[in-house]
């Protein structure tokens, strides 16, 4: 089974990305996502941006990380 983390994106810089997991800051490879930015929402698995859950909207971030018990 494959178990995917949401984040939220701090800052993004050639292809890596800083992300915020509940408190926990990690760097995770950002290639597969393009116009990632800071205040993005996003899954990551093994260490890799693997998709957007919500673009700028924190409101809308705080909601899936809620739903999925996370924050």
């Amino acid at each position: 089974m494959c178990v995917g983390l949401p984040a939220r994106v701090v800052s993004v810089n050639d292809g890596t990305a800083i992300i915020d997991a509940n408190g926990a800051k990690r760097d995770v490879r950002a290639e597969l996502l393009d116009d990632l930015e800071p205040g993005d929402y996003v899954m990551v698995h093994a260490g890799v941006a693997i998709a957007k859950i919500s673009s700028d909207d924190e409101e809308e971030g705080n909601e899936v990380l809620g739903l999925l018990n996370i924050s």
